[in-house]
């Protein structure tokens, strides 16, 4: 039974596909929002901290600013899009 599943798998597998129309990257810049947003937001913290409780307020205002403008690119709409059509289009590639 397993062996008979495992081939009509195979089987399924070596059929021809149609190739590819281009990548579908349709929710990839929410995706990315809402992975690596948090995962930001707790770096930033714990710097930040880290900063604060060795007294080094210099390097903290530094942090901060720094923390502000990457911050930009994760909770600005539609930022990574526009980002992303700009380099392809200074690179030559054409964008639909």
């Amino acid at each position: 039974m397993i062996l008979k599943t495992i081939l009509l798998h195979a089987v399924d597998l070596a059929q021809p596909t149609a190739p590819p129309q281009g990548v579908n990257t349709q929710g990839l810049a929410d995706f990315l929002r809402t992975f690596f947003a948090p995962l930001f937001l707790v770096i930033v913290s714990v710097v930040a901290l880290f900063f604060l409780f060795t007294r080094e307020i210099t390097r903290f205002v530094q942090f901060i600013i720094l923390a502000i403008a990457i911050g930009v690119i994760f909770y600005v709409p539609n930022i990574i899009e526009v980002t992303a059509k700009a380099i392809a289009g200074a690179l030559g590639i054409s964008v639909g």
